[in-house]
Order: structure tokens, then C-alpha cells, then sequence
């Protein structure tokens, strides 16, 4: 199985209604070398200010990025190419993220390449540590900057150190 760490730009709260503008992957293993992120010219004439500023951009300038078929489409082939065994998706706020690239892949690609199943980093720190108030933040090392593949580097980073600090059973 090959674990890929996503992260999510969106312009509003849900995929079809709003926008993904950006995204990042990485594959989780030592060195997280190969990574994939990507800009996508919004699908609808909706969006949220406010979810914009957090990613920096302004209404106008997303609407200069790539065609989401072609960038879905790239990153379909990415995935395929860099996977052995089955693709997993992994991510911070795997409701949020996992929404966006599922949707986007089904209505571009046609099929969705992690298939139907996803993983929450969250969720699996809380179950690791026995508390559902806690939080895996201060494992990341890479500043969390909404760069999309900036902050999925982070993530992946730690998931790397639960793997290692709780002898996680996962193969990379």
C-alpha cells in the first residue's frame, strides 16, 4: 500500500457548490522527495471571501489556474505511477479534503484512484494516545502555511513520527 498525504484549498465549504483552488500531496515515507501540488481554476461562480484569504489568493487570481480536467487528470497519472498495492488517502481533515479530491476526480477523471476509502490523521493520533481531546499538531516540523503541499508535508511528517514513536503497524 502506498499512503499519500493530501491537503485542500478550497474557496467555500463543499465540492460542486464551490471550488477546490489548490492541493498537495506527498507520499509518506523517509525524505517525503515525491510530492505533486497543484492550482485549479474554479468550477462555480460561488465562492467565500474569507475561505479565499486563507489561502492568499483573490477571486481573480484563481480564476488564472489550470483547467481542473487537466490537473485532475496529471495527478490521476501521478498517483498511478508512483503506487504499489493500493493508493490510501490520508489527511489532517480527511471530512474536508477527502470531499474535494473525491468529487473532483468522479466528475474529471471519471474514477477515483484511492477508491473509497480514506484515513484520518487525527482520528488515528487520538486512538493512538487514548484521548479524544488530543491533537498531533506538534508533531509536524514543516510551519504550517496553507501551502497546500507545505502543509501535507507537515502532516506527513507526523505520521512519520507515530509511526516511529508508537511502532504504528504501517508499511511503507
Amino acid at each position: 500500500m502506498t499512503y499519500f498525504m493530501v491537503d485542500v484549498e478550497a474557496d467555500g465549504p463543499c465540492p460542486g457548490e464551490y471550488s477546490m483552488i489548490s492541493f498537495g500531496a506527498v507520499i509518506v515515507e523517509p525524505g517525503l522527495e515525491r510530492g505533486f501540488r497543484a492550482r485549479l481554476r474554479p468550477v462555480s461562480e460561488r465562492w467565500v471571501a474569507d475561505a479565499l484569504k486563507v489561502s492568499g489568493h483573490t477571486r481573480e487570481y484563481t480564476l488564472g489556474f489550470e483547467e481542473p480536467e487537466a490537473v485532475m487528470n496529471s495527478f490521476e497519472k501521478w498517483i498511478r505511477q508512483e503506487t504499489k498495492g493500493q493508493a490510501m488517502f490520508v489527511s489532517d481533515n480527511n471530512g474536508f479534503d477527502w470531499q474535494f479530491v473525491n468529487w473532483y476526480f468522479w466528475r474529471f477523471v471519471g474514477s477515483n484512484p484511492f477508491g473509497h476509502s480514506s484515513m484520518n490523521l487525527g482520528s488515528l493520533y487520538k486512538g493512538l494516545v487514548g484521548d479524544c481531546f488530543k491533537n498531533f499538531k506538534h508533531l509536524r516540523i514543516t510551519k504550517h502555511t496553507h501551502d497546500p503541499l507545505d502543509d501535507a508535508i507537515g502532516n506527513a511528517e507526523a505520521l512519520l513520527s507515530m509511526i516511529k514513536q508508537y511502532d504504528l503497524k504501517i508499511k511503507l
